[in-house]
């Protein structure tokens, strides 16, 4: 034998079977109508059973996992249908571990629910799983009801385009000159022409002292065919748009009782240097609440607006915990770079896919650093000079990650050095690298004015 072949050689004795880790470890295999639970073998003569998803054999479900001896439960992670039955067993003292479907994926061959099941309990009996990060009870609270003023907000913008839509077809050219037809002006002139007013004069001298327009150019985009099913479609709109506006209130007021229901600190956060507010933000001091939730003002993060802050709280929690390291944290946002390697060539290191609310709102404050005469704006704008701007957006939201878990593990403010300052401290190490390399060659660096 070689020395190459001796030295990656391995020892029969150094070998490690297998060994069960948790032998009291139970599969079950998610669906909508039925769920399907394997327990060990021995432990039952059926060990594995079908339960229906009703509530009623939820408990049954549990009863015959305590009558078995189990103590640990693996499941997929499959659509919305998981979280009754996770939350039954966790209130009953099991130790659950919702698993990623990808990573227990079946060898290839039959598959059905029962061989899931199966599989499920065997990978779990022997250690091979990892659960994934599910925050407290109040904080799942918290996001559940972030998730739900998202969809309103969503549901909002939808409907404005169905009032442009309607505008649109009846030729009135309103969104020309004015920024925004649910702003002050554009719900006056909009509820006016509702209410059957239709002379473009008497609808301009409505608008705001703020809008640019003159009110002949506004009264000349108004100048329309008013159809009667147009009229309709932008009635119904608006309408809409109102009630989505006092269920966002209603949300507010819910997500503020949260908030103070997390609120662990005391004190109030400093001034904030950015003035204007975001269009879609809470009425309540939302900054306030979120510093005596976290004890850290997270929006003096540049790029970092409030309601951005309030997204990656909701996700993710204050306790730091569960993450071992700031690596791992990066990793669970699917934010830092792959690592796919092959005949000792690095193939590829592109981050991998993933659906992670806290990364896409990340990703957005990130790319609101294109003009932002800062540290992170310069840092932004000069990965955008050597990279695609996407990957620029993944680096620098990357950046912005490792910054809030500092914050949050160390309880430390974030101060902005300045573009000035990054620049230089780039200028310095540009610098050393070229001594190093000239060093390396046998030649030295003279400045440019010392040459001359």
């Amino acid at each position: 034998m070689s020395q190459r072949n001796r030295r990656f050689s391995l020892n029969p004795k150094s070998r490690q079977a297998l060994s069960v880790t948790h032998p009291n470890a139970a599969g079950i295999d998610i669906g909508s109508a039925s769920h399907y639970v394997a327990v060990p073998a021995e432990r039952d003569d059926e060990p594995v059973r079908e339960f229906p998803s009703f509530t009623a054999d939820l408990h049954r479900l549990a009863d015959w996992l305590q009558a078995c001896g189990v103590d640990t439960v693996a499941m997929e992670s499959t659509g919305v249908y998981w979280i009754p039955l996770y939350e039954l067993l966790d209130a009953r003292g099991f130790t659950v571990l919702l698993v990623n479907a990808r990573h227990v994926k079946n060898v290839s061959g039959r598959k059905s629910d029962v061989l899931d099941c199966q599989w499920l309990q065997q990978l779990m009996s022997y250690g091979l799983l990892s659960g994934a990060f599910r925050p407290t009870e109040a904080v799942c609270a918290l996001r559940a009801l972030t998730r739900q003023r998202n969809m309103l907000l969503r549901n909002q913008s939808r409907h404005v385009q169905h009032m442009q839509k309607a505008l649109t077809q009846m030729n009135i050219q309103l969104a020309h000159v004015i920024s925004d037809i649910v702003g002050l002006t554009g719900q006056r002139i909009l509820r006016a022409i509702l209410a059957g007013e239709r002379d473009g004069q008497r609808l301009a001298a409505l608008k705001d002292s703020r809008i640019h327009a003159s009110e002949d150019e506004i009264a000349k985009s108004l100048q329309g065919n008013w159809r009667h099913e147009h009229l309709f479609a932008l009635k119904q709109a608006l309408a809409a748009f109102d009630f989505c506006v006092t269920q966002l209130a209603e949300c507010d007021q819910a997500i503020e009782a949260q908030l103070c229901v997390l609120q662990a600190h005391e004190g109030s956060a400093a001034p904030s240097k950015k003035r204007s507010r975001p269009r879609n933000a809470p009425k309540f001091d939302l900054r306030q609440r979120m510093f005596q939730m976290c004890g850290v003002d997270l929006t003096r993060i540049d790029g970092i607006e409030v309601t951005t802050a309030l997204v990656v709280l909701s996700e993710i929690g204050t306790d730091m915990s569960r993450f071992t390291s700031i690596k791992h944290f990066t990793s669970w946002l699917g934010l830092c770079p792959g690592t796919k390697i092959s005949g000792g060539k690095l193939l590829g290191g592109k981050t991998k896919r993933c659906a992670n609310r806290a990364a896409q709102a990340l990703r957005l404050a990130a790319a609101a650093l294109r003009s932002s005469q800062s540290a992170l704006g310069a840092y932004f704008r000069r990965l955008c000079s050597r990279m695609d701007k996407p990957k620029a957006i993944t680096a620098t939201a990357h950046k912005l990650a490792r910054l809030i878990y500092i914050m949050l593990t160390k309880g430390e403010q974030y101060t902005d050095q300045g573009q000035h300052y990054y620049e230089e401290r780039y200028r310095e190490r540009v610098l050393r690298t070229l001594s190093e390399r000239a060093a390396k060659l046998g030649m030295k660096m003279v400045p440019a004015e010392k040459s001359a």
